[in-house]
């Protein structure tokens, strides 16, 4: 096994989660460096028109984008249980068709950013003094929608064996270039959303070029030759069948991001730039425990594939645990020291006191929206996709839906809107861990009389 690959299948759980994690950690955290680049730059020299019109994008991005990246997981969840079960020619096939499913998902999302940005911003309710700005940083940014898809990919095919670390160091020379390009562009130039939008895809390109160019260099299992490119039907059919429902539940809950968005962006464009410095700051939150996520998915599925039925169950419990400290410890410094992260976005008393009072309601309990997504991600390792998405569809979705069409209706404020976060994170994490008993025991009970029926068909051959 090579230095950079993490044996998930022996050995003590914890020292082999935090190394796996860790590295995820730092990833996630540079990704958002990107997106804090572009809102600090242009918050600090353009405006905080500026500032919301960029953040005002996020909630649509990410609706447009998930269903997309849902595929990115099945096949990480693929290539972890293939390469615990040791099956070469099984990772031949879903690496090729992998890459060239995401480019090819990369630029249909190219064409609906171009079309559907104005359309939505306006159905959003985007105040009239950003929309403009809004829709020319989001068709731009869909313009590196290619990249994104390969890296995220590449990334996850890389991520599924253990390689955690070469994904970092990709995206940390993107994040270099990320930055010193929005200074260039938007101090030097003075081209404002343009320019960090200019410099955000400029840097999708970079981390993208280089997560393939590691795998055309690989002698590994997981080798890609540009030439062998396809698309095999039979693990088609399986990245779909796993990674859809997940795309499918990513979108649901960006449509109530949306409808949440929607109702900030009631309260007038001040309103939206405090939500968006705070949703910043809560993102670093959020990813650092979504490492535990993309963990105990790979770690339980290449047991899965490896047979090592005794590992899962230990395997999420540890996640969970992990989860809780990350989002404990992260979301109470946060909240802690909000008023100085704040002023890092932006000058304007009034934006930071509403960024304050966001990250008082959502920040400071995000560890359950940390156990929702861990045990959702034994789940899915398990192989079981769809029950976990309409388990968070009914649970999150719809109930953030139905809060915003009642409650929030009889109380018009925004701690009203923030409440509605950790209510459903724990209602939606409760269901999941049902879940996951029942289809452990499913899997378990299933895997025995495969095994079963393997070993006598052994030994008639016998």
């Amino acid at each position: 096994m090579a230095s950079y690959e993490i044996d998930m299948c022996s050995g003590k759980l914890l020292p082999k989660v935090i190394a796996f994690a860790l590295p995820l950690m730092l990833s996630g955290i540079l990704q958002l460096l990107f997106n804090a680049a572009d809102i600090i730059v242009v918050g600090q020299f353009t405006g905080k028109e500026a500032m919301a019109a960029v953040g005002s994008t996020g909630s649509l991005n990410n609706l447009i984008i998930n269903i997309f990246l849902g595929l990115s997981i099945g096949s990480s969840v693929l290539m972890a249980r293939y390469y615990g079960a040791k099956e070469e020619r099984n990772i031949h096939e879903l690496v090729h068709t992998s890459i060239l499913l995401s480019l090819l998902s990369g630029f249909v999302l190219v064409i609906l950013g171009l079309i559907l940005a104005r359309p939505l911003l306006s159905l959003m309710g985007t105040p009239y003094d950003v929309i403009d700005q809004a829709v020319l940083y989001m068709r731009i940014v869909f313009l590196g929608m290619p990249a994104l898809m390969t890296y995220d990919f590449g990334a996850g095919i890389l991520r599924a064996i253990g390689d955690t670390r070469r994904p970092l160091i990709f995206l940390f020379i993107a994040g270099i270039i990320n930055v010193c390009l929005n200074l260039f562009f938007v101090i030097g130039f003075g081209l404002g959303v343009a320019g960090v939008a200019i410099a955000t895809i400029i840097s999708q390109y970079t981390s993208a070029a280089l997560v393939v160019l590691c795998m055309m260099r690989s002698s590994a299992s997981y080798h890609l030759s540009l030439k062998e490119l396809k698309i095999y039907r039979p693990k088609l059919r399986q990245i779909i069948r796993i990674g859809l429902p997940a795309g499918v539940q990513g979108a649901v809950f960006s449509i109530s991001n949306v409808l949440i968005q929607s109702s900030i962006n009631s309260f007038g464009s001040v309103a939206v730039a405090g939500n968006t410095a705070a949703s910043n700051i809560e993102g670093f939150v959020y990813t650092s425990m979504n490492s535990m996520y993309q963990a105990s998915t790979s770690f339980t599925s290449q047991n899965v594939g490896a047979r090592k039925t005794e590992r899962i169950v230990p395997i999420l419990a540890t996640c969970l645990g992990c989860v809780t400290v990350i989002g404990l410890v992260m979301g109470g410094l946060a909240t802690l020291f909000s008023h100085q992260l704040l002023s890092i976005y932006s000058s304007d008393e009034e934006v930071i006191r509403i960024g304050m009072e966001r990250l008082m309601y959502v920040c400071l309990p995000y560890f359950l929206c940390g156990l929702m997504d861990t045990a959702c991600g034994s789940i899915r390792g398990l192989g079981y996709s769809i029950a976990p998405t309409i388990v968070s569809l009914t649970g999150a979705c719809f109930l953030r839906i139905v809060w915003i069409y009642t409650i929030f209706q009889l109380d018009h404020t925004l701690v009203n809107l923030y409440i509605s976060y950790p209510i459903s994170w724990a209602v939606t994490f409760a269901a999941h861990m049902i879940c996951f008993i029942v289809f452990f025991r499913k899997w378990k009970d299933s895997d025995t009389r495969r095994h079963r029926i393997s070993k006598a068909a052994a030994n008639a051959s016998i």
